[in-house]
């Protein structure tokens, strides 16, 4: 697919290469029930100082807080805009947002490791610690700040303290968005002084139209099949449909399917290819969860059968790369010993 010249050097966690990044992205795809809760509030003039905005990856959180910013940015916690909190692609506002540039906007995402060139695989306290000083600005000609946190389960230990602190004493006329895929890895303290927007899974006409448009090429059976892995999803069946994305998605289902005899050089090729790829680990780790956990989740619905060794495995495997990925170990490592983890549920429980 043609790719278009990004905006910035440096590695974004929340784009998807390719594709416009979500400060870029007017349109909103569904959540029509969130954005309407969000628009009564800002427009009331009494919105809450923050807040946490979950679902799962790819569904549109930055979309939709960037969506909230430029609002806010353009017409303050007022009714002058549209109800649907949508700001024009050519106002002022949105051309600053679009080129990261508004001085009225802070987005806190992990940073570059300047040796590496890749992502950090933590939001970290330095980074969290901006807020203070972007907090105590004064404001800009619309009167707010906002600021994003993408995604504020990346956070290690002491950024999630420092955010506690900004959020037990809240500027005025600022809002803070908190994005988060797993919420439920945040402090409980952190998550009562939030009000909450829980995102769900787009239907999958949403993503089929929002796959035809942007992908206007594929054929139709492809689209299907993307549909139906993605999970609602649009950010991951962009991901799919990426070669290697595709392939990823392949290579997990073949490594669940060939637990009971691991092919280990086959196993030590993926683990060198996911090295070379951005967040090949991590990507490779989403792939192979997710695609254990919709196999449990058929296999419960079809048969009595204990499931147990099966989960245990699963929640393993996620440990494994979760902890690979945080750490830069070897994806090879990783992949041999997720292989053995299968190996031993299937031997215990049978095929999956």
């Amino acid at each position: 697919m043609a790719k278009r010249a990004d905006i910035e050097d440096l590695p974004e966690s929340d784009r998807v290469e390719g594709f416009p990044h979500p400060r870029e992205t007017m349109d909103l795809i569904g959540h029509e029930e969130a954005l309407a809760r969000a628009s009564r509030a800002i427009r009331s003039g009494r919105p809450p100082s923050a807040w946490l905005i979950t679902g799962p990856p790819g569904i549109g959180k930055a979309t939709f807080a960037y969506r909230l910013a430029r609002y806010l940015l353009s017409f303050g916690a007022r009714d002058n805009g549209p109800a649907d909190l949508s700001v024009p692609p050519n106002d002022p506002v949105s051309v600053q947002v679009k080129v990261n540039a508004h001085p009225g906007l802070l987005v806190l995402r992990r940073p570059v490791n300047e040796k590496t060139g890749k992502l950090m695989n933590v939001l970290s306290v330095d980074e969290v610690r901006r807020l203070g000083g972007f907090f105590g600005l004064t404001s800009g000609a619309g009167g707010w700040r906002v600021a994003i946190i993408d995604t504020a389960d990346e956070m290690n230990d002491a950024a999630a303290n420092a955010l506690l602190k900004t959020l037990e004493e809240p500027p005025s006329r600022a809002m803070l968005l908190v994005l988060a895929n797993n919420p439920g890895r945040l402090l409980p303290t952190i998550r009562s002084r939030c009000q909450r927007l829980d995102l769900r899974p787009l239907p999958d006409e949403d993503v089929s139209r929002a796959l035809a448009h942007m992908l206007p090429k594929l054929k139709a059976e492809e689209r299907a099949a993307l549909v139906r892995l993605a999970a609602g999803s649009i950010g991951m069946a962009l991901q799919f449909a990426d070669d290697d994305g595709v392939a990823f998605a392949q290579e997990a289902d073949r490594l669940i399917d060939a637990s009971a005899n691991p092919d280990v050089p086959a196993l030590l090729t993926l683990g060198d290819r996911l090295w070379r790829k951005t967040d090949g680990l991590e990507i490779f780790g989403t792939f192979l969860a997710d695609a254990l956990s919709a196999r449990i989740r058929a296999k419960a619905k079809t048969s009595n059968t204990r499931l147990d060794a099966w989960i245990e495995a699963a929640e393993r495997v996620r440990s494994k790369f979760a902890r690979s990925s945080a750490l830069y170990l070897d994806p090879r490592q990783t992949i041999i010993s997720s292989a053995l983890t299968l190996e031993d549920a299937r031997r215990r429980a049978g095929a999956i």
